[in-house]
């Protein structure tokens, strides 16, 4: 079944490529949304495919990068919104 999450994730994770590395993991577990920065310095990602697939990525998004350091990581279930690739946002 095809679900939508928001996902929050902080720690030391700009700086570190750690969107561009999400979106090639969104790729590899063939998931849709995006990934971008936030000011507070957390990055902010919106994935959508099937549940399977994104508790794998939620589970990838506690490590990330090599160079990350992940501290917290928030997952929500919200609506579907039908994204059809998975972007890097600024």
């Amino acid at each position: 079944m095809f679900r939508h999450y928001n996902i929050r994730v902080r720690g030391k994770v700009q700086g570190v490529s750690y969107r561009f590395n999400a979106q090639a993991k969104a790729h590899q577990l063939d998931l849709t949304g995006f990934a971008k920065n936030l000011p507070d310095d957390s990055v902010y990602i919106e994935v959508e495919g099937l549940e399977e697939n994104i508790n794998k990525f939620i589970a990838w998004c506690y490590t990330g990068p090599r160079l990350a350091t992940v501290t917290e990581v928030k997952a929500e279930e919200s609506e579907l919104i039908g994204y059809q690739t998975f972007e890097v946002k600024k």
